[in-house]
């Protein structure tokens, strides 16, 4: 999978890496990347048989798949890294900038590294996690690190700060805007599209996902309407004739040429959105 398919990712979905036979079905529920779990959806005694059903199945060769391995700190780390072909990894409890370069060496040359921010430290050290080697773009655990504050997950006011300081960090970096992080209430579609609403009002572009079901109502919210697209399209015209260009009364400088092309990145354009 292309570093521009994974900035470009909306909906991005978890499968349980003991779980080989929903590898093939969560690639058809239509999410923009599957990640299949290594860490926290496989117990400690299962997970040697988890990275081999993993490890198998990328042999066959899936598209839009991704694996999160176990933490460096974990026995599990060395063995997963070993296991990974030319896969996109996401790396949990990510909050150091040299153990990502390092897993980022590890990986090769062609190294996609999603960092998951889910701790305290890894807020702190968002912009340096970000700006490590092989990283893509960061994605968010927002339940693990409300754990550690001691605050309710769903308090949208408790993580605003962490998750605007990842936002923020993303973008010093350099690299593709962050991933939202879960939605616990599976069948609660209200829920998970205020999630989304909130997310997308911060500057998140995509969603992690725990089931099938919140993929299309995901990919639904975090995609630009129609408007926006017409008006981020007309806005490049504009901007493209050269000169001082004014779109339906109003000045067309650098930030609303960037908006307009972020705009069309989400839509799918990525000629235009680059």
């Amino acid at each position: 999978m292309s570093e521009e398919s994974l900035i470009g990712a909306r909906t991005v979905l978890f499968v349980p890496g003991d779980r080989p036979d929903r590898f093939a079905k969560a690639v058809a529920s239509g999410a923009d990347l599957v990640i299949l779990d290594l860490e926290d959806a496989v117990a400690p005694d299962a997970k040697p048989e988890a990275r081999k059903a993993v490890s198998d199945w990328l042999a066959t060769g899936p598209s839009r798949v991704a694996v999160r391995i176990n933490p460096p700190s974990t026995p599990w780390y060395s063995a997963d890294v070993a296991a990974m072909p030319a896969v996109p990894v996401m790396l949990p409890k990510a909050q150091d900038p040299v153990e990502v370069a390092a897993l980022a060496s590890e990986l090769g040359p062609d190294a996609r590294v999603i960092p998951l921010i889910e701790t305290a430290l890894g807020v702190h050290r968002a912009v340096e996690v970000c700006a490590a080697p092989g990283v893509v773009r960061p994605a968010f655990g927002s339940v693990d690190l409300a754990a550690e504050l001691g605050v309710d997950p769903a308090d949208v006011e408790a993580l605003r700060h962490a998750r605007s300081a990842l936002v923020l960090a993303a973008r010093v970096a350099g690299v593709g805007a962050p991933i939202e992080g879960v939605t616990t209430a599976v069948r609660d579609e209200e829920v998970l599209l205020a999630d989304c609403a909130h997310a997308l009002s911060l500057g998140f572009t995509a969603k992690l996902c725990i089931h099938p079901a919140q993929v299309a109502a995901v990919a639904r919210a975090f995609a630009p309407s129609r408007e926006e697209i017409e008006w981020a399209r007309k806005v490049l015209v504009a901007a493209g004739s050269g000169g001082v260009a004014v779109l339906d009364g109003k000045l067309i400088d650098r930030p609303v040429e960037l908006r307009a092309r972020s705009i069309l990145l989400r839509a799918g354009d990525s000629e235009n959105g680059a």
